[in-house]
């Protein structure tokens, strides 16, 4: 009878993991982070881009990114242009707090994901395959289309 229960209860288990949604991977914040308006300002001929997007909580507990990564970056990490003594300075921001029911915008001269060592020059219109690592051991993958230098 134990083991009846107990194949009873792993596919359960394996049907829930199945409904998760695509983009959100199990883990203890994956399914409440949401991302929109994610986009990248291509730098014609760099090996670096900006990626920035809005994040938003839905659900009843602090999320923490704790890190981000694409497969056409060698390298991805968030980061914050700040203001200091009128120089302006970019330094690591890490982990991203998202609170409860809040939303965090990465926007232009804020916070923001930057790639480098990409593998080739982005093209605008490209998809950017992203994937922001949480706390607990979930991720949510994402694209960001690559729009022109000039975009706001």
């Amino acid at each position: 009878m134990r083991g009846a229960n107990l194949l009873l209860a792993l596919g359960a288990a394996l049907a829930t993991l199945a409904a998760l949604p695509s983009h959100a991977q199990p883990g203890a914040e994956a399914g409440t982070l949401t991302v929109s308006g994610a986009w990248v300002r291509a730098v014609p001929g760099a090996a670096v881009a900006v990626a920035y997007m809005r994040l938003h909580n839905g659900g009843p507990r602090v999320v923490r990114v704790t890190g981000v990564r694409s497969t056409l970056a060698g390298q991805a990490m968030i980061h914050e242009s700040l203001l200091v003594n009128g120089v302006a300075t970019m330094r690591a921001h890490l982990p991203l707090t998202v609170a409860a029911g809040a939303s965090v915008e990465l926007k232009p001269g804020g916070l923001h994901v930057m790639l480098h060592d990409l593998a080739h020059p982005l093209a605008v219109g490209e998809q950017v395959p992203l994937e922001l690592l949480l706390a607990g051991g979930g991720s949510v993958a994402l694209c960001a289309r690559v729009r022109p230098l000039s975009a706001e």
